[in-house]
């Protein structure tokens, strides 16, 4: 299913629908986009490298365009440190905001590569992914000079970013750790699923939430509600992301749709699926057959995908997803009413509304 169309342009990129109620304030548009626009100059800058190889396999995945959702909530999370948070009469985001939101989009884009190696991915945001141009251990090292560029900017914000990151990467590698070896013998598969994706996902975002807080000076509480916002939203950011994984034509979500099937990684929807099939359900168990038999051909592939997505376990992997939105949402109660809060209300209802 395809993404609504973005309400708001915001130079190059687009805000998400919902988002209107920056729109009518013209200032406070002004100062996102400003921000934004920044963040994408100082990306490519960020990745630029005097050595040709590394200057072009960096680069390659930064220019393949990509949501930017977590630039875009460490900007909105510093609004809400600015004194005219309330009218929307705030001033310039600090620099020091805009290096962390590099930073964040820098450390997602570097999981990108290793984790395409990892998955054996072929396609990523639309284009080959970077291990089909120039082989694994090109991809793998470019994620790797990635990660030192993003480590020696946050450096630059000093010691408490610094362990904010750290903390972060080290989510990051358990989540994928505890993705490959799978659930331990008497670990719930589908908690084990949610732990996985806090780390690989939610770590990140949730970083994404408090740096931008902090740095834009807001009160110790704010930044501890826009981290547990920032966890809550990354949840359900990803679980709509492995729905649409079967749910999706490839042309609009960048990336071959059954992926996850194919590389075996087990998602919400077969996990939902496996529970129905171990009730009785027989058209979970035709399903299974065909997403436990070979995925070796496109028809085998297409197949499987078509018996999952057709089974109602989508509408309850979405009713679970929408869940996690609501939470994020009710994550920010504590906000005083602004503008900001608005955008972030709409931001946590349109990650869970790209399958409309």
């Amino acid at each position: 299913m395809t993404s609504p169309e973005p309400d708001v342009s915001v130079g190059s990129l687009a805000l998400p629908p919902g988002f209107e109620r920056l729109a009518e304030n013209g200032e406070l548009l002004a100062t996102v986009a400003t921000a934004l626009e920044r963040v994408e100059q100082e990306l490519a800058e960020a990745v630029a490298n005097a050595d040709q190889l590394a200057d072009l396999t960096s680069r390659h995945l930064l220019e393949a365009g990509g949501k930017r959702v977590r630039p875009l909530l460490t900007v909105l999370s510093s609004l809400l440190g600015d004194p005219g948070v309330g009218t929307g009469q705030v001033g310039e985001v600090p620099a020091e905001v805009r290096s962390a939101a590099v930073v964040m989009e820098l450390t997602h884009l570097a999981t990108l590569y290793h984790d395409d190696v990892m998955d054996e991915a072929p396609v990523r945001r639309g284009a080959p992914a970077a291990h089909e141009l120039w082989g694994n251990s090109v991809a793998i090292l470019a994620g790797d000079l990635i990660f030192a560029r993003a480590s020696q900017l946050m450096a630059s914000l000093g010691p408490e970013a610094v362990a904010i990151q750290a903390r972060t990467f080290e989510r990051l590698v358990m989540g994928q750790l505890w993705e490959t070896v799978g659930p331990q013998q008497d670990q719930d598969p589908l908690e084990h699923y949610l732990r996985v994706i806090s780390g690989k996902t939610g770590s990140l975002i949730a970083a994404a939430g408090r740096l931008g807080a902090l740095f834009g000076g807001a009160d110790e509480a704010t930044v501890d509600t826009l981290e547990d916002y920032g966890e809550k939203v990354g949840m359900a950011f990803q679980l709509a992301d492995d729905v649409i994984d079967l749910t999706s034509a490839s042309d609009t979500s960048g990336k071959v749709p059954g992926t996850d099937l194919k590389e075996r990684v087990p998602t919400l929807p077969v996990l939902l699926l496996r529970q129905e099939a171990a009730r009785g359900d027989a058209a979970a168990r035709s399903a299974l057959e065909l997403v436990d038999g070979p995925l070796d051909t496109d028809e085998q592939l297409v197949a499987a995908v078509t018996a999952v997505s057709a089974h109602p376990v989508i509408e309850s992997a979405w009713e679970i997803t929408r869940g996690w939105a609501d939470d994020a949402r009710a994550a920010l109660a504590p906000l005083p009413d602004s503008p900001v809060k608005e955008a972030l209300e709409a931001f946590a209802d349109y990650v869970v509304r790209r399958d409309a």
